[in-house]
């Protein structure tokens, strides 16, 4: 097995744009996403929003000439580190791809993307029944995040707006 081929997604290439949306898609519907397709309106308006938006990073993995995986990531800041950092918000492997080391790959391209911004670390959220994601993160060296053990380990919140 060959490794995967990485790039960045062009916006203006329609064939790159369609497998991105394709990719996001085919995760959303899974159980680990909403469950739901990505609405219409959504998928005509995403490509230009994520074109003004210069802290995404959005990478796609090829493998047989087939888009494989994709892998989202937003720059933020640490200010106890005071170096930016780099948040994995979306990583997909196609369900015909899975285990064969393409999100290994896309992990090591974001960790690479981030080394080249100076990021202090990467972080990412992941469900808790997701065992197969919490396998490879660990694998990949992510842990749980805490700062004073007595405090328990951080928990990723939301408000809806």
């Amino acid at each position: 097995m060959h490794a995967p081929r990485i790039q960045p997604v062009d916006f203006d290439d329609p064939a790159c744009t369609d497998d991105f949306l394709d990719l996001l898609d085919h995760y959303m519907r899974s159980p680990s996403g909403t469950g739901k397709p990505m609405p219409p309106e959504l998928r005509m308006r995403l490509p230009a929003e994520l074109r003004q938006r210069p802290t995404v990073l959005s990478f796609l993995a090829y493998q047989n000439g087939r888009a494989a995986g994709l892998i989202n990531c937003v720059e933020g800041f640490s200010t106890f580190a005071g170096k930016p950092l780099l948040n994995i918000h979306d990583i997909i492997v196609h369900e015909d791809f899975r285990r064969r080391g393409i999100a290994r790959a896309l992990l090591a391209h974001a960790e690479q993307a981030a080394l080249a911004r100076g990021c202090c670390k990467l972080t990412l959220e992941v469900l808790e029944g997701n065992s197969g994601a919490r396998k490879a993160y660990a694998g990949f060296g992510f842990e749980a995040y805490q700062l004073d053990p007595a405090m328990g380990q951080a928990l990723f919140m939301e408000k809806k707006l």
